[in-house]
């Protein structure tokens, strides 16, 4: 049986102070009636994604987009139906949002969103939407006061709220003493940690979540952590990428977008070869090598999350 494929474009539409996401309830009298999704709807023949969003969001909400990003793409298989919607970030937006056709809108605060149903297609635009767009991975520091002091100037001037710690050098104990350090910096400015290293290291820290090396992430069968925590994963190709959707990672890095001085050997993706893997990716992408702030808008544009760097925020 060929499937009905059908084009969605939806709306994270983010509260001025950037903690709140306005949600909207299904009728009860359509499919998943009930369920709580990100307003939007069809596309009309010949209308671009964003087309349909100004059009939907002035239907449904009685508002005017002003400014927007792409913000993930997700294809989702239902038993009749092959779904893509194609999700953009309001940023600016004239108008105070309504239930034009008797629906339930609700602003809800960011961390509140997973205690609302959701279909399933819509579980990765929640992750999208909780996570910041730029990802800070340590550098290789031995003193530890010289770790704490840029990762403080990171939290504080650039505002920097992912952060994975990534310390090869260090032995087990060191890493975990460096690790509550870090959490409790982190924790002062309202940012989140991942471990880079081993599930097991949460038990000691009570950290945000694990980043899994390329090499961890092929070796699992399973989600190794509560679904509770962040799971991340380094991912080069298709192949990791699919086995990072099997095990339940939330979201991944994706490198190298170019040449970097720490690979020079490995040829790196370009955007167009980036662009490909992550539509296809089912989450939150990082574009990954080379990365600079200058980067961010245009790494949103081809479908990712944001740009995770080491060199441009490690100053």
């Amino acid at each position: 049986m060929v499937k009905r494929r059908v084009h969605v474009a939806a709306a994270a539409i983010v509260s001025r102070d950037s903690r709140q996401v306005l949600i909207a309830r299904r009728p009860s009298t359509v499919d998943q009636g009930g369920l709580w999704e990100f307003p939007g709807g069809k596309l009309a023949p010949y209308e671009t994604g964003f087309e349909a969003l100004k059009r939907e969001l002035h239907e449904e909400l009685g508002v005017e987009i002003r400014r927007a990003q792409p913000l993930i793409r997700v294809h989702h298989e239902y038993p009749d139906k092959h779904i893509l919607l194609d999700v953009w970030q309001v940023h600016d937006f004239a108008g105070e949002p309504f239930g034009r056709e008797g629906q339930a809108v609700r602003w809800v605060p960011m961390e509140e969103l997973y205690n609302y149903p959701f279909p399933a297609a819509n579980l990765p635009i929640l992750r999208a939407v909780m996570l910041p767009t730029e990802y800070l991975i340590s550098d290789e520091e031995a003193d530890d006061e010289v770790f704490l002091e840029k990762l403080a100037r990171a939290l504080t001037e650039d505002g920097v709220r992912l952060v994975q710690l990534r310390a090869k050098s260090l032995d087990r104990e060191a890493y975990l003493a460096r690790a509550e350090k870090a959490l409790a910096l982190c924790r002062e400015h309202g940012a989140q940690l991942l471990l880079n290293g081993e599930p097991e290291l949460l038990e000691a820290v009570d950290a945000d979540g694990i980043h899994l090396t390329s090499e961890r992430l092929m070796q699992l069968e399973r989600r190794p952590i509560a679904e509770g925590k962040w799971l991340s994963a380094s991912t080069h190709d298709k192949a990791q990428l699919e086995q990072a959707a099997r095990i339940g990672c939330d979201f991944v890095t994706l490198s190298p977008l170019r040449t970097t001085p720490s690979h020079p050997e490995v040829a790196p993706l370009g955007w167009h070869d980036f662009q490909q893997l992550v539509e296809t990716a089912g989450m939150p992408v990082f574009a990954l090598g080379g990365m600079t702030r200058y980067d961010a808008d245009h790494a949103r544009a081809v479908g990712a999350q944001g740009i995770a760097s080491i060199r441009d925020f490690w100053k």
